[in-house]
């Protein structure tokens, strides 16, 4: 069997995207990608505290006209809301990915502060 290691810290400090991407460059590696479902339940399950925000960072930004994880992993696995909500499908000013308490991805304006989580 495969050994899996996914060391996930989730950082309480308010930050916009860029300034987290700044930060976990300089403390860890980078923002997380959540590449599979497994990854996506671990991260779940370390924000789902009452002093973590709503909704954490997560590498994720639409770039041109596609979502791309910031550290080069192919965007195979998602987790966008099933119906209503579809700001992810041709987001404005909604360009950076965030990971929600309830378990979804929304895009999000890269300029509000959140928590976030690096690997």
């Amino acid at each position: 069997m495969p050994f899996f290691c996914f060391n996930l810290i989730v950082v309480e400090h308010k930050m916009t995207w860029e300034e987290a991407v700044m930060h976990c460059r300089q403390t860890h590696t980078t923002l997380t990608s959540l590449a599979s479902e497994t990854e996506h339940l671990l991260a779940l399950n370390k924000i789902r505290h009452d002093h973590i925000t709503k909704r954490v960072w997560i590498g994720l930004r639409y770039l041109e006209d596609r979502w791309l994880w910031v550290d080069g992993n192919p965007l195979e696995y998602w987790a966008w809301p099933q119906g209503g909500d579809q700001d992810h499908q041709c987001p404005m000013q909604k360009r950076c990915g965030a990971l929600t308490k309830e378990g979804v991805w929304e895009a999000w304006d890269c300029q509000d502060k959140l928590n976030f989580i690096c690997y």
